[in-house]
């Protein structure tokens, strides 16, 4: 019966995390929007990139599995999205913008990682010394 009510409060906080980070998704891509004057997805970038930032802190701080499952699997994993993604890349290639495809698909990959290796350096600095 405990791992029942176990599974329950997983999907709960992932539940939480998730409707948090959509929204805030939603409200930074289409600030971002608004203030760009390109058809270049900056909004999926920035989410995207810090996204990627934070989950090297989330999954390097080593707190307790709740939290992870708030803010790594729920929050980060609606924030971030690999699918907005995709489809602004493809849209970028019908456009016949190749080169904005070419720079956002790289550009998105090189500071997603680095953004990850980042964060986990960042925890290391602030939450493990």
């Amino acid at each position: 019966m405990l791992r029942g009510n176990r599974r329950r409060v997983n999907y709960l906080l992932i539940g939480i995390g998730g409707a948090a980070g959509s929204v805030a998704r939603y409200g930074i891509g289409r600030e971002a929007a608004k203030r760009s004057k390109t058809t270049f997805p900056y909004g999926t970038l920035l989410v995207n990139v810090a996204g990627a930032f934070l989950l090297g802190i989330v999954s390097s701080i080593h707190g307790s599995d709740n939290v992870y499952i708030l803010l790594g699997d729920g929050f980060l994993g609606a924030f971030t999205t690999f699918s907005t993604f995709m489809f602004e890349g493809v849209t970028l290639i019908r456009g016949n913008e190749r080169l904005n495809a070419i720079v956002y698909i790289g550009v998105s990959l090189i500071l997603g990682v680095s953004g990850y290796i980042l964060g986990v350096y960042a925890a290391g600095l602030f939450f493990l010394a």
